[in-house]
This record gives C-alpha cells, sequence and structure tokens, in this order.
C-alpha cells in the first residue's frame, strides 16, 4: 500500500526519512511540476499558512526556490536574512526564532551554519522545521531534487552508478546525496583530490576514486559539486587552474569515454574550473531541469509537510 503522509513532521535530513517518505515525495512533485507549467501557476494549497525563510548565511538560488514554492502554493511569505539582522549584534538561534514564532508562523525554512541546529530548534518549537542546509551536513531538498532529476531522467536509480565529483569533505549535497542515493537502490562513489574527501566516507557505503576518466567510465551519472574556497581555511588544493586540469570536466574528456553519461551541477558553477561551457550547456547536462525541478520538490515538501500540522 502507498504511503499518503510523510512518516516525520519535520525536514531534517535525508537521514531520517524512509525510502517511502522519498517516493512520495517524488510522486506529489510530478504533480506540481503539472502545475507549475499550467498558464496559471498557483494552488490553494497552503492558504492560511506562514512561512518564514530564515537564512542564517546568504544563498540567493535555494531562497529563491523556496520563496517561488511557497507563493505558488498560497502561503504566506516571511524572508529574515539573519546575516544582516539583530543576530550580527549578538541574538541567538532560540531568540530569533521565538521572535518570528510570536509572528504566528507556521513553517520554518531555515539555513544556518552550525550543523544540528534544525535538530536543536524541532525540539523548542511546535512550527515544521524545513533543513535549507546546515553546515556541511545536510541540505536534504537539493538532494531529493538530485534524485529526482536522474529518475526522470533514466528511470529506476537501483543498480545505477552515480559519481559525486569535487569537493566532498566541505559539501552538504554531497552527504545528502550519499544517504538519498544509497536509499533509492543506487551503487555511490565519490570522485576528487584526496585532500577533499572525509576519511571515513567509504563507511557510508561508497567507493573512492581519484582518477577522474576512471569514475566517469563507471557511472551512469556525474553529479560535479562546486569548489567551496570560502569554507576552505586552509589550502586542500594548490589552485583552481591545477583542479581543473585533474578533476575538470571537459569535452574531450567526455568523448574519451564510450558511452553518454548524465552530467548535473547544483550550481553556481564555477565555469572553467569544475565544468566547461561547453559540457554545461550540453545534451548531456540536466542543470536546468535541476532548477525546475527544485520549485517543483520544494512544494512537495512544503505540502507534504503542512498536512502533518498537528
Amino acid at each position: 500500500m502507498s504511503q499518503s503522509q510523510l512518516s516525520t513532521k519535520h525536514l531534517l535530513g535525508i537521514k531520517y526519512i524512509t525510502k517511502e517518505d522519498i517516493e512520495l515525495i517524488f510522486k506529489t512533485a510530478i504533480e506540481f511540476k503539472d502545475v507549475i507549467n499550467r498558464p496559471i501557476k498557483k494552488v490553494p494549497s497552503l492558504r492560511d499558512v506562514t512561512v518564514a525563510n530564515v537564512f542564517f548565511e546568504n544563498s540567493t538560488r535555494t531562497r529563491i526556490s523556496f520563496e517561488l514554492a511557497e507563493r505558488r502554493l498560497s502561503a504566506d511569505v516571511v524572508n529574515f536574512a539573519a546575516s544582516s539582522s539583530s543576530v550580527s549584534k549578538g541574538e541567538t538561534l532560540l531568540d530569533t526564532v521565538n521572535n518570528i514564532l510570536a509572528m504566528k508562523v507556521d513553517m520554518v525554512v531555515m539555513r544556518h551554519p552550525a550543523p544540528g541546529a534544525h535538530h536543536f530548534l524541532s525540539k523548542h518549537i511546535d512550527a515544521n522545521i524545513i533543513n535549507a542546509g546546515d553546515g556541511t551536513h545536510e541540505h536534504p531538498t537539493q538532494a531529493l531534487l538530485d534524485a529526482f532529476s536522474i529518475q526522470e531522467k533514466i528511470g529506476s536509480l537501483v543498480g545505477k552508478n552515480i559519481v559525486i565529483v569535487g569537493d566532498i569533505l566541505h559539501s552538504r549535497v554531497a552527504l545528502s546525496n550519499i544517504f538519498c542515493l544509497k536509499k533509492l537502490g543506487a551503487n555511490v562513489m565519490v570522485c576528487g583530490p584526496a585532500t577533499l574527501i572525509p576519511k571515513h566516507i567509504k563507511s557510508l557505503g561508497v567507493e573512492v576514486e581519484h582518477n577522474i576518466k576512471k569514475a566517469l567510465e563507471w557511472c551512469d551519472v556525474a553529479n560535479v559539486l562546486r569548489i567551496q574556497l570560502e569554507r576552505q581555511d586552509i589550502k586542500y588544493i594548490p589552485s583552481l587552474r591545477e583542479y581543473a586540469i585533474y578533476f575538470g570536466i571537459n569535452k574531450q574528456l567526455l568523448e574519451s569515454i564510450n558511452k553518454d553519461i548524465v552530467i548535473m551541477h547544483p550550481g553556481p558553477i564555477n565555469r572553467g574550473v569544475e565544468l566547461t561551457s561547453d559540457v554545461a550547456d550540453s545534451h548531456q547536462s540536466i542543470i536546468l531541469d535541476q532548477v525546475e525541478n527544485g520549485v517543483a520538490i520544494r512544494m512537495a515538501v512544503l505540502y507534504l509537510l503542512a498536512g502533518r500540522r498537528n
């Protein structure tokens, strides 16, 4: 029997939801994808629900995607950019959120630099919490939209080979992707310089490869991550130029392997570093599909969690 509601009232991370939850989110996202491709793109599903987007770190893309999803569902939206607010004057996470809840908010979409901030919050407030990224820990809606985009392109993920390339150490996308892809039956490999691969990553059931060509020959899909220089307090790679030489994906490299693989990137792309433009803009790339699917997936998550409000 298919599941009709999520097993949890929050989306704190992929680690804490089930395979059935993921499948329900995907099924709901397909319905919402039809909605956002109609001339009238709004549905009244979240009318009278107030959602606060609380971002303690900047993220234009994720915030806009969530805000669009919320407005498509007719929710009332409050945007709170904590980096430019009284938080910088020493206000605590709990103070901030209590102030927002005093405004009678039903759901909180939060990005925070501290891993576990969302867990802390979920124990102290009544609203549904959606993790829009916590430090280098998880970014669940990105993983959901990535897996959904792969499934849309190549069908069931069972037995498919997916490689995640790049800065695995500083990426919350990588961890959420690994949890999500494994739950859906895919084989997962990570590829990058040894300095950017976490030491105990194999304990998550993934393979490690340091040769980009071998990784691409193995995979059906390559999910290419951005080098996050802003998170690197020491130099993990000699230079971006050197990274591009050894791990960047260009047309020549793709043509040297005997199959068409799917190329993805959560954005924003450092063009000429992780991917050259002729790869990012090629027929093998589903990067723009990921952006479109991001709104549908976030609509599905908001809608399903609103059904768990009690």
